[in-house]
């Protein structure tokens, strides 16, 4: 909450970008807006005041500070928010995700598990919304989290975005990365660099007996019958059910969460 020292210079503030505006507010009503505007970080009214000057055409309005502190809270539009919740459905893929994109699937799932892509990004879509409109009445911050998928190279690749995006703080990304830190470098391992840059590097008997099982595991795949790239492809979609009750069990608790708040 502001000060009365600082709602009385908002005021001044909300006076000057009326003015820029070619308009002019009362005393009064500047007050007005800005103990409805107290409750929201400074900064945050700082920066909607800004985008008002720079894009309003029109007159100054409540509504279109609201809108603009409401556009900078870090949640995604309910396009990006489908995109990234159909990101899910590759349980090799690691998806950052807020809490309202996670129930707002958990809602959708029934619909797309039926089949109906368009009525599940549809009930996705509502459900999306109202979890947003509630947590911006709420005053919730977004909150950020990690889906964590089965592929190493695009765990980094995702997380290191999300850093970069300040999706998900710095400390945490590397918390998440730490189990994939690269460690000093043993015989064993310059020998498997060695797969990867040509650079023969003889490993030791343990290590050439792991890289033989590797090899002949790789060769079996190759040659895999029909019927076992079957049972892989079950295996596959098993895992992404595993993946996706998972996500619904948080999704669930995140609603219990909510309800007893």
């Amino acid at each position: 909450m502001l000060s009365s020292d600082d709602i009385a210079e908002l005021a001044g503030a909300i006076c000057a970008t009326a003015e820029t505006l070619g308009q002019t507010i009362s005393a009064s009503a500047a007050k007005l807006m800005a103990e409805d505007l107290a409750v929201y970080p400074p900064m945050d009214i700082r920066r909607a005041l800004q985008s008002c000057r720079r894009e309003l055409t029109g007159k100054l309005t409540l509504a279109a500070v609201l809108q603009r502190i409401d556009d900078e809270d870090g949640r995604p539009g309910k396009d990006e928010a489908w995109a990234i919740a159909m990101t899910t459905n590759d349980e090799f893929e690691t998806v950052v995700l807020t809490d309202e994109i996670q129930l707002a699937l958990s809602a959708a799932k029934p619909v797309l598990d039926g089949g109906d892509k368009v009525g599940a990004r549809m009930a996705f879509n509502s459900a999306y919304e109202r979890l947003v409109n509630q947590s911006r009445e709420d005053r919730k911050a977004v909150h950020w989290h990690v889906s964590v998928g089965f592929d190493a190279n695009r765990r980094v690749e995702a997380i290191t975005k999300a850093v970069q995006m300040q999706r998900i703080a710095q400390e945490h990304g590397q918390k998440y990365l730490a189990d994939m830190r690269v460690v000093p470098i043993t015989e064993g391992g310059r020998a498997i660099a060695g797969l990867l840059t040509g650079e023969v590097t003889r490993p030791a008997p343990k290590l050439r007996e792991k890289l033989s099982l590797v090899k002949a595991s790789m060769l079996e795949m190759r040659a895999a019958s029909a019927e076992r790239k079957d049972e892989i492809r079950i295996e596959a979609a098993n895992e992404l059910a595993d993946r996706r009750a998972l996500l619904i069990q948080q999704a669930q608790e995140l609603e219990a969460k909510r309800a007893t708040q």
